[in-house]
């Protein structure tokens, strides 16, 4: 018999349902990473399949990654109002059931549309799975908690590509997204284990809604547009900017807003999301540059790159757990910088240093990126939760899910631009400079929040 709704003030579950929870949690995130990296890796045999051209199937990645943009701040929002748990498992239901529809699509673009429905439920996912991590585990765990959070998001996106290969090897491309099906169904059967919460009345603005889905999608756009189209793309993007001033104007007398203006009071808080777009920035210039620099540079085979790039996510899967230990013990303002200094030491060694024998630098200089990445994530993501009362959980995890994805997409636009300006010879190089860059900044930036730190 599954104990009574609790308060949302209260620390956590007991145990064992807490284990129980824990559990549903990170299957959920396990689906949802491994879907993304899945999907990434099955293009070339989805163009073939469906006769698409390959710049047409990007659009099944990319619809996705416009959904769950627009699902962000907005699923964050009505998961304070209506429950953490209610959304959460809401987001599972139609990210199932948009993952059989894209099985049994029979063209690009019925794939592309089931891709942007499932995005809009992994946005959900995404926003209010923390949330519903921090509800379940006392606060005195909640650092070991986002460690374990971080690890399984690395072991799922380093096995991504392994399992689409395996699944693709004996079977076609609808079961990568048949596979979702019985996962999901899995978790909303075990829904009831997660805290319940009766959420928090007010109203949410619909013209709120509007602009930030018109931002987003305008932000989007030009981003795609903005290295071959640079007018057109700067004139999107800069429409988008001007949609973000209308949301923040139509929002300025709400005591909850969808942007968390209220949260960006507090330094900490503020500190702890620019330091994040800043090191995902870098990650994503890094991760996108590291390839380019294998078969480019050391001339390896796509087979071999790929085992190259493992000591990337395997160091973070190792560091993670270890640095949410270490967030309840060390100021995490002195963790973050240090993890985005080795972050950026590791990229600048691969761009700036010979290969050595065998590629021994890189090996190095990917471990110790991986090192500094999750040694900087852990803490990072604890100080931007514990910035927030619980009563704005949902905004706080939105606003992380946010900041991910804005520096990941400032990342890739800065990639696009280098391979535009700059020779293939050069450009993985230039890129990891760049990427070191971003991560020193964030480096910086959290130095700056050492006198805001949080007790935990």
């Amino acid at each position: 018999m599954l104990q009574p709704a609790l308060d949302i003030h209260a620390d956590g579950l007991p145990a064992p349902r807490r284990y129980l929870a824990i559990a549903v949690l990170l299957l959920t995130l396990v689906l949802v990473v491994l879907d993304s990296a899945i999907a990434n890796v099955a293009l070339p045999t989805i163009a073939a399949s469906l006769h698409a051209s390959p710049s047409d199937t990007i659009w099944v990645v990319s619809s996705y990654q416009l959904a769950v943009l627009i699902a962000l701040l907005p699923c964050g929002a009505i998961g304070e109002m209506i429950g953490a748990r209610r959304v959460f498992l809401a987001g599972v239901a139609l990210f199932t059931l948009a993952s059989a529809a894209c099985a049994f699509s029979g063209t690009l673009h019925m794939l592309v549309a089931a891709r942007f429905v499932q995005g809009l439920g992994g946005g959900a996912v995404m926003a209010l799975g923390v949330t519903n991590l921090r509800l379940s585990v006392p606060q005195r765990l909640l650092g070991t908690i986002i460690g374990i959070n971080a690890m399984t998001i690395a072991i799922s996106s380093a096995a991504g590509p392994g399992i689409a290969g395996a699944i693709l090897a004996i079977a076609p491309w609808p079961w990568l997204f048949a596979v979702n099906v019985p996962l999901g169904i899995i978790v909303l059967a075990s829904g009831p284990v997660l805290v319940r919460t009766a959420g928090v009345a007010r109203r949410l603005d619909g013209r709120a809604m509007a602009a930030n889905t018109l931002m987003f999608v305008l932000f989007f756009l030009g981003t795609e547009r903005v290295v071959q189209s640079p007018v057109t793309g700067g004139l999107l993007i800069a429409v988008s900017v001007a949609c973000f001033f209308i949301l923040l104007r139509i929002e300025r007398r709400s005591a909850a807003p969808l942007v968390p203006t209220d949260l960006f009071a507090a330094a900490a808080f503020r500190f702890s999301v620019i330091a994040s777009i800043c090191c995902f920035t870098g990650q994503m210039l890094g991760l996108l540059a590291l390839p380019f620099y294998l078969q480019h540079r050391l001339g390896m085979m796509a087979t071999q790159a790929g085992l190259y790039m493992m000591p990337w996510p395997a160091a973070v899967a190792v560091i993670a757990p270890i640095s949410g230990w270490l967030a309840n013990r060390v100021k995490t303002a002195w963790l973050c910088a240090t993890g985005g200094a080795l972050l950026a030491i590791g990229l600048a060694s691969i761009g700036l240093l010979p290969a050595g024998p065998h590629g021994a630098v890189f090996i190095m200089g990917t471990l110790v990126a991986g090192l500094g990445f999750g040694l900087f994530q852990t803490p990072n993501n604890r100080v931007l939760l514990l910035s927030a009362p619980k009563t704005r959980s949902g905004a706080a995890g939105a606003m992380q899910g946010t900041a991910r994805l804005a520096g990941q997409t400032l990342g890739a636009i800065a990639m696009a631009a280098i391979f535009e300006v700059i020779p293939l010879a050069s450009a993985p190089e230039v890129a990891l400079v760049l990427a070191a860059i971003f991560a020193s900044l964030a480096a910086i930036v959290s130095l700056a929040r050492v006198h805001h730190e949080v007790a935990g």
